[in-house]
């Protein structure tokens, strides 16, 4: 079989908002932005992948979601429990302090994880748990 990660979802409320932190603070590239009936997508992706995305989608565009259920995802991206994303860089000190010169919400500082990784957590502005870890 060959199956390869094409794109991934996270939840966003803000398409300006997530505009500015994934294009102008993690330096990714807006591949589409789609509007419509009244209602936002924007994909981004690094540079150096062209295959790989990240749609930010509105959740209340997710078919058949109630309004108890849309309650509760947006309470949960209020408290930055709904999503995340794994992201890696080979130079995490330099990352981090570009987004944290950028005002992004600081959740952990670089620190060695005791399960091998050293990485970082940030939240982006719908609330959505951005760790990066350092490629070794």
């Amino acid at each position: 079989m060959d199956i390869t990660i094409h794109a991934s979802y996270l939840p966003q409320n803000d398409p300006e908002a997530a505009t500015k932190f994934y294009r102008d603070i993690l330096g990714f590239e807006v591949r589409n932005d789609v509007g419509y009936n009244g209602l936002h997508w924007i994909t981004v992706g690094p540079p150096a992948q062209p295959d790989v995305s990240i749609v930010l989608f509105p959740p209340e565009a997710t078919p058949g979601i109630t309004d108890d259920e849309r309650r509760t995802v947006t309470e949960m991206m209020a408290k930055g429990t709904y999503a995340s994303i794994n992201l890696a860089t080979k130079d995490l000190d330099s990352v981090f302090e570009r987004l944290q010169a950028a005002d992004a919400e600081v959740v952990q500082e670089p620190v060695d994880q005791p399960y091998g990784v050293r990485d970082c957590a940030f939240r982006d502005p719908a609330g959505n748990m951005i760790r990066i870890q350092e490629l070794r």
